[in-house]
């Protein structure tokens, strides 16, 4: 058991324009050198132009992309008796948030294209229509954690 403090949540507050801790948190992550202002720019013009080509209201395409995107069962290893194995655990809500942001972030950030604007956008739509590489990620990753399912004895 660890003698340190358990770390303290931080409460962070939801955005100006959507009231949402959501993107305030995606805001977070795409953020460079604290120019956070920068970031919820291009989050909220991406929101703006992914909406107005699906046709839908922005915060709809936002949580709809999340949730197609969010995994579910992930691996983990774990180290039994010399051997290592990759174990399949569910993931926390939290965590499955987290995990779909930073899969969104990189994978818009390897887009071709012309800003970030239009990569987050093109990869938003891209994850409201369940294709696109963020959604490859989460198959993967429930596909590993499905191929190891011999291993699920060892979590604890």
């Amino acid at each position: 058991m660890s003698r340190k403090k358990r770390s303290t949540k931080r409460i962070i507050l939801p955005d100006a324009v959507y009231k949402s801790i959501k993107v305030s948190k995606l805001a977070n992550k795409l953020m460079y050198d604290g120019k956070k202002a920068k970031a919820e720019k291009i989050i909220y013009e991406a929101l703006e132009e992914s909406a107005k080509k699906i046709q839908k209201e922005p915060m709809e395409v936002f949580e709809q992309a999340l949730k197609n995107i969010a995994p579910v069962m992930e691996v983990k290893s774990r180290r039994v008796g010399g051997s290592t194995y990759q174990v399949p655990i569910e993931v926390r809500g939290e965590r499955s948030l987290s995990l779909a942001m930073n899969w969104l972030i990189s994978n818009s950030r390897q887009r071709k294209g012309h800003s970030m604007v239009e990569k987050l956008s093109g990869e938003l739509m891209d994850a409201f229509n369940n294709t696109g590489a963020s959604v490859k990620k989460k198959e993967d990753t429930h596909k590993m954690a499905d191929s190891n399912k011999a291993f699920a004895h060892f979590r604890w």
